[in-house]
């Protein structure tokens, strides 16, 4: 998609280099994350950016790139810390560990508010992380900004290229977005991403390879998948969506599923395995056997419902194309090891028969291709729901009486989010049971039941998370209704923690 003017971004190993992406698309412009070794083949880029890296460029194992190759594509270029340093040494400066090793704030003063740093703030607050600093520069080298020391942390060598020290795809960098979008107007020649231009083309590419062909994709009523079946509906592919019920939903989730679908008019077909799962999965406390056997029943049940499969379309979105490059092999083969039937999945990717139409998507991208798609906006916007569903909210042993629990608290509990106009603000909510039971009073008699856990989170990629502040009318009701409205629990608990270092789930 949209190979020649893209921002092509080079990945020297940051943490934050998946965030450069996000940044430049969140400005309207379409970018790419790409391995070195991915370098001769990024077609024509309208701008390049070098991310930042753990690595010294001291260090004999650097990653480095052929500057005269950089240099012919003819187009602005910007250095993140490492590349920074890494064109600084280019340019024939030179680069030293520094004896102030940087990594938090610092304040950024431009030499003058022009190029990179238009329309920004004196001493705008940046993010560093670096031990290493420029020593050295080279002739053509110009000093646009400096941190608060006086050291030089944004240069410039000729007329297309920058370097930048600090990290400005972080939110810790205040006008980080600002100086991204002022780099990006030096290049002339980007075209605006728009969302409805990628979809008339991914749904070109489905119709070339599906043709008359049949291709199978699972739905499980979440954004990913209900995207890629309508989107499949939409390119006249002959799809076959199927549901499995794995018995771990929430509350009448599997009849919302089956209407939404049909309020879409993309036919699904059900599979209710039910009873399957929860006989598997009695008995078993420890979580990790626990996604185990809800992973690989899952597939097996998958499977024998698709019988021979032409082709598989799947709802891979760009992060775990991100995570898989970086990780090399690793997460296939670990797959592979772990259970043979997704042996079927890597044959069929093997043999060309897997279509992945998101992806080159975020998932707030994939939200926007689902409305350019007329999908209502009460099913784009309902919140993440966790693969193993209520397996992850059930600590302990798992069984229908548990599982019931959760499910009436849960509902009682989105329900008042979404009557008090909360649920929108909320990325993430939920009821977890907690199998601990305490002593409590109901009616005249003492009682001895379990507690349950609220949970609501902000997120932007489940990567980090924290809590909200919901309004204490909203708890207060919530657990009087539970209280009142649900055998087996005595004890509403809300749970406060951020992530790190707690998880999104319980388990």
């Amino acid at each position: 998609m949209q190979e020649k003017q893209h921002v092509a971004v080079l990945d020297f190993g940051s943490q934050y280099t998946q965030l450069i992406v996000r940044r430049v698309r969140e400005l309207g412009y379409f970018a790419k994350l790409y391995t070195l070794e991915d370098f001769p083949n990024i077609g024509e880029p309208g701008a390049i950016i070098l991310s930042g890296g753990p690595k010294s460029t001291s260090e004999p194992d650097a990653p480095d790139l052929d500057f005269e190759q950089l240099d012919a594509f003819g187009v602005p270029v910007l250095g993140v810390c490492y590349g920074m340093q890494l064109l600084n040494i280019k340019f024939g400066g030179s680069v030293e560990a520094s004896d102030r090793r940087e990594y938090g704030p610092a304040k950024l003063f431009p030499v003058e508010p022009a190029g990179l740093y238009e329309g920004l703030a004196h001493d705008s607050q940046v993010w560093m992380s670096h031990s290493d600093t420029v020593q050295d520069l080279a002739d053509n080298c110009t000093v646009l900004a400096r941190n608060q020391h006086g050291t030089p942390v944004s240069l410039k060598w000729g007329e297309r290229y920058f370097g930048i020290q600090f990290h400005p795809e972080v939110t810790h960098s205040h006008e980080g977005t600002r100086i991204l979008h002022n780099f990006l107007l030096q290049a002339e020649a980007l075209e605006p991403f728009r969302i409805e231009d990628f979809k008339e083309e991914v749904i070109q590419g489905i119709r070339e390879k599906v043709g008359n062909k049949q291709v199978v994709c699972g739905v499980s009523g979440g954004v990913d998948s209900t995207v890629l079946a309508v989107l499949l509906h939409e390119a006249g592919a002959n799809v076959r969506a199927i549901f499995v019920d794995h018995g771990l939903m929430r509350k009448d989730e599997g009849e919302e599923v089956r209407n939404n679908f049909h309020r879409m008019g993309v036919p699904i077909e059900t599979v209710d395995a039910s009873e399957m799962f929860l006989r598997e999965l009695a008995g078993q406390k420890e979580p990790e056997k626990k996604r185990e056997i809800i992973g690989n029943l899952f597939i097996d049940v998958f499977w024998d419902s698709v019988g021979d499969a032409e082709l598989l379309a799947q709802g891979t979105l760009y992060p775990d194309v991100i995570e898989s490059a970086s990780n090399a092999n690793s997460k296939a083969s670990k797959i592979k090891t772990h259970h043979n039937r997704v042996d079927r999945i890597l044959e069929l990717q093997a043999q060309g028969k897997v279509l992945e139409p998101l992806a080159e998507l975020f998932k707030d991208e994939v939200r926007a291709l689902g409305t350019s798609l007329g999908i209502p906006q009460d099913i784009l916007n309902r919140h993440p729901f966790p693969g193993p569903g209520l397996a992850v909210r059930c600590p302990g042993e798992i069984d229908e009486y548990r599982l019931k629990i959760i499910r009436e608290c849960d509902a009682i509990f989105i329900g008042h989010l979404k009557e008090h106009g909360w649920y929108d603000k909320v990325w993430q909510a939920y009821a977890a049971l907690v199998p601990v039971k305490t002593v409590g009073v109901k009616g005249d008699e003492r009682s001895y039941e379990w507690a349950i856990s609220l949970r609501a989170v902000i997120s932007e990629d489940a990567m980090t998370a924290d809590w909200v502040e919901l309004p204490y009318s909203i708890l207060r009701e919530t657990s009087h209704d539970i209280l009142n409205e649900v055998d087996g629990i005595n004890r509403v608990l809300y749970d406060v923690s951020t992530k790190p270092p707690a998880s999104i789930e319980w388990e």
